[in-house]
């Protein structure tokens, strides 16, 4: 297979070097204005890897005309703007598999139907999600994670291309409630990490379970099936997202309570605007995503909101 990666950060890159490992013939893209591609034209490493010899860097997004399939892994607020450039090159019936998590925010959409919107003359759009941080797979610790798409064949096909020791792949079978189990996750994480600043790191248990449950009314809510917030996508990425100290989302909520500066990408921060205006639309209760972006959106109390949370009135867990 010839793939072409467009995103030469953290995981766009790892990606990259992950199907150079497997045998595939890979070119990573990334823009000529972007440092982490400088870096890696000069040096072809960064923080957590060293790229093979014969992996391609490129700044031509005319390049991906030469795959066989493409993997995006940008920004989420990016994605339509993207899409929107690659339509004026000729890349049409290729797969496009999104390695990213999160939803429009100025829309609520999710990745999948982004992509399909603003580039109609694409292939089948597919995703790739589920747990696993860069600094455990380059060294060699293994994990699950989950392809799905619309199409069957698409499916079988790219779960024969990546396999490997190091990723066991799951089929998914329910697009909407993937893509939203994995965004809505960096959400959690970001409480998690505030609780962590708070002194509250004992009620990470309650916040998975009380978490998945409000989650999967939302993916019911939107037209997927809810037992998929119970999946690698959502909670099966909780010790990744609420526990690592590699994980950005929690990282970023522990250095808000704290009042430290923040570091690294942390998806969640965008993506809790998109969930505010899907639960308002869809009328579905959602508390623990309402508080974090009461926290900060509104400059509400951070102790006081996650307080709050449990402190609701009594009722049956289920």
């Amino acid at each position: 297979m010839k793939a072409f990666v467009i995103g030469c950060g953290r995981w766009g890159t790892f990606i990259g070097w992950y199907l150079s490992q497997i045998g595939h013939t890979v070119t990573l893209y990334g823009r000529n204005s972007s440092a982490h591609m400088q870096r890696l034209l000069q040096t072809r490493k960064n923080e957590y890897l060293t790229l093979p010899k014969e992996q391609r860097l490129t700044t031509e997004l005319a390049e991906a005309a030469d795959a066989d399939v493409l993997f995006i892994s940008i920004n989420a607020q990016g994605l339509r703007g993207l899409c929107t450039e690659m339509m004026q090159y000729k890349l049409g019936g290729k797969p496009i598999v999104l390695c990213m998590k999160g939803l429009e925010i100025a829309t609520g959409k999710r990745l999948s139907d982004v992509c399909e919107e603003a580039f109609p003359a694409h292939g089948d759009v597919c995703v790739w999600l589920g747990p696993g941080h860069v600094q455990e797979y380059v060294n060699g610790h293994p994990n699950c994670m989950v392809i799905d798409a619309n199409s069957q064949q698409t499916k079988q096909y790219l779960l024969k291309e990546l396999s490997g020791d190091l990723i066991r792949f799951y089929y998914g079978t329910d697009l909407i409630g993937n893509e939203i189990g994995a965004a809505t996750k960096n959400v959690i994480g970001l409480a998690a990490g505030m609780l962590d600043g708070l002194g509250l790191t004992s009620l990470k248990g309650a916040l998975m379970a009380r978490g998945t449950r409000e989650v999967s009314r939302l993916i019911e809510a939107k037209g997927g099936n809810p037992i998929s917030a119970y999946g690698l996508c959502h909670l099966g990425d909780y010790e990744a997202t609420v526990f690592s100290m590699f994980s950005h989302n929690r990282r970023y909520g522990e250095n808000y309570i704290l009042g430290k500066s923040n570091f690294g990408l942390a998806e969640g921060v965008e993506t809790v605007k998109a969930i505010h205006r899907i639960t308002k639309e869809c009328e579905v209760e959602m508390p623990i995503c309402e508080a974090v972006y009461s926290v900060l959106y509104e400059n509400k109390n951070p102790r006081e909101q996650l307080e709050q949370l449990f402190d609701r009135s009594l009722k049956a867990e289920f």
